[in-house]
């Protein structure tokens, strides 16, 4: 049966969860990852190239703007209204063209302080010169200012876990089974060196911009102004702007920036919902406990008892789209047909959509860190139970003591193996089994001293290296 809804829309409401019901943990983005923002930074690119070119004396008796006309102008991108996004938008129903309505807007402003120089806007620009600074400029200050401090807290979150937790002994599970004891302040540290490490490579991450016009070859420029050393006025202008000069490009900056920031985010993505798959592991495992928050919590609709999850599970999702989203960005951005298609046009209006899910799974995988707490009592009771786990050690030191002609001990590894594998172990069938050996008195201590709860190598030690 089809429901008889109305068709109509229903005002005011999002299509995107992102607008819609996780508006206010994605909200920052927009401020340099909306529409508005685009055509705020296509605008405030536009006024720089005037301002620029007028003030590198290119062209030969202009008269250069005073600082008031050049503040003016300036002031446009800064004071960008709701008045004024309303007004661009009508240029654009004029114009079919999203770039020419905001040189449209500018010549608007610009007859009002001088007159004469409306032929100066977007001049020696193709659209692309104006909107891969753009793109450069919003997608920069977005990881800049909202994603990357986003990242940076979860890593801060995980490092102080390491540390909180740095002396507490647990089992290890290698492919879900009984294995040699960790510390839980270890396995916090190896998540916090992950993914530091790949807001290391962030780092190395160059946003590249262009400005050579329609094939990257300053055809135009040249002609008009043979005198001009455009390659490196085009240098110097791009770098004016806080980016990284591109060279060699076709009509389009060949985005290989892009992709390569967005497989930093992406690997960063995938580490951090291996993250939320263990911390989910570790609460069905009662080794962390669930707090309850102060205005309480609904775990399920029947069952009164539960506390679900939901932060990771909720995170582990949001990873996933957002992944999926940023692996498409790679993939379409690096291609053009030739000199220019517009592929890259309606893909690059998906990455904020991109970072947007995944500044979204981070704030629930804080906040689900910080729902949670180490429960010791059942992380050391079920370790303590787990004598199996020092038949690693045991045999490694018969090996050892074997070969070096202080024990002699046929096939050590069998031996445990056969005791263990599949068996009860216990600390009086770890003494039985020693004393049986005929080691030495000191080897013979050193074994029966081993306990499951100490037997975790330097693992503080590694925690504390790390966090130092």
């Amino acid at each position: 049966m089809t429901p008889a809804f109305p068709s109509q829309l229903i005002a005011n409401e999002a299509l995107s969860p992102l607008d819609g019901r996780y508006r206010s943990q994605t909200a920052p983005l927009t401020a340099y990852l909306s529409e508005a923002a685009l055509n705020r930074a296509r605008l405030f690119v536009e006024v720089e190239w005037l301002i620029y070119s007028i003030e590198q004396g290119i062209y030969p008796g202009l008269q250069p703007l005073d600082s008031p006309h050049a503040t003016y102008l300036r002031e446009l991108p800064q004071n960008f209204s709701e008045q004024t996004r309303q007004r661009l938008a009508q240029f654009e129903k004029e114009t079919r063209h999203d770039v020419k309505a905001v040189e449209y807007l500018l010549r608007e402003h610009l007859s009002q302080v001088r007159p004469d120089l409306l032929e100066l806007v977007h001049v020696f620009c193709t659209s692309e010169d104006i909107n891969n600074l753009s793109y450069a400029l919003c997608v920069k200050a977005a990881v800049e200012k909202v994603w990357r401090p986003a990242a940076e807290g979860l890593v801060g979150r995980l490092k102080t876990m390491a540390a909180e937790y740095a002396q507490v002994p647990m089992l290890s599970r290698t492919h879900g089974q009984t294995a040699t004891p960790t510390t839980l302040g270890k396995e916090m540290a190896v998540f916090a060196h992950r993914l530091g490490r790949q807001l290391g490579a962030l780092d190395r991450i160059e946003y590249l911009g262009k400005f050579n016009g329609a094939t990257g070859t300053f055809s135009a420029h040249v002609v008009a102004l043979p005198h001009v050393d455009w390659p490196q006025l085009s240098r110097g202008f791009v770098e004016h702007l806080g980016l990284t000069w591109n060279p060699l490009t076709t009509q389009i900056e060949s985005h290989d920036w892009m992709a390569e920031l967005f497989s930093v985010i992406t690997h960063f993505n995938r580490i951090a919902h291996n993250l939320a798959t263990d911390a989910w592991t570790y609460i069905s495992l009662g080794y962390f406990r669930q707090m309850l928050s102060a205005q309480g919590s609904t775990g399920s609709s029947t069952m009164p008892h539960k506390i679900n999850p939901i932060r990771f599970e909720n995170a582990e999702a949001n990873l996933e789209i957002s992944s999926a989203l940023l692996d498409a960005l790679c993939a379409t951005l690096v291609t053009s047909r030739l000199q220019r298609d517009l592929t890259d046009s309606t893909t690059q209006r998906n990455i904020g959509s991109a970072l947007g899910y995944s500044l979204l799974a981070l704030d629930n995988i804080c906040a689900g860190l910080d729902g949670v707490a180490a429960d010791t009592e059942v992380i050391a009771a079920d370790l303590a139970s787990r004598w199996e786990v020092l038949s690693e050690a045991i045999q490694q030191v018969l090996r050892v003591e074997t070969a070096i002609g202080q024990a002699n001990v046929d096939s050590p590894y069998e031996k445990l193996k056969a005791l263990t594998r599949g068996k009860g172990f216990s600390e009086e069938s770890l003494r039985e089994f020693v004393e049986s050996l005929g080691l030495q008195p000191a080897t013979q201590e050193r074994l029966l001293q081993l306990r499951p709860e100490t037997y975790i190598g330097v693992a503080p030690r590694l925690t504390e290296e790390f966090l130092d």
